[in-house]
């Protein structure tokens, strides 16, 4: 089987929040190693927040967004870097097992920004399941 997800935002309104409510709202949304990739750089984290949103919906959860209940937290869905830049998915808490569930072993996952908006599709392969065949 095959997963997809998408999400696009505004990068304006992460650059707002940031400056609402600066490092206090980016500790809550990006890890750490995160936060250090996109050294500030509104259209990185609106970027990654996208990535977030589609990495969840690729695996049928919402985010539980800051403050709220239900679905998956930001900080268990993580977004750096391989040597070469491209993006790298990793996974902790409910989203890992959400993936582990889904039989999905890893993520591929594309971002961009261009004129105020930036993008991230993440796609996905799960494992074959060996089932027996029915009679008809």
């Amino acid at each position: 089987m095959i997963y997809t997800g998408i999400d696009v935002v505004d990068v304006e309104r992460i650059r707002r929040a940031v400056g609402r409510w600066g490092d206090r709202f980016v500790q809550r949304v990006f890890s750490p190693a995160e936060a250090a990739l996109c050294n500030g750089r509104a259209e990185s984290l609106a970027a990654r927040w996208a990535a977030k949103e589609a990495i969840a919906k690729l695996l049928g959860v919402g985010l539980r967004g800051i403050g709220g209940a239900g679905g998956v937290a930001f900080h268990d869905i993580e977004t750096l870097a391989d040597a070469c830049g491209r993006p790298v998915v990793i996974l902790h808490g409910v989203a890992r097992a959400r993936a582990r569930e889904l039989r999905i072993d890893s993520i591929s996952l594309s971002l961009a920004h261009d004129h105020g908006l930036a993008i991230a599709v993440a796609v996905a392969l799960s494992s074959p399941v060996t089932r027996r065949r029915t009679p008809w």
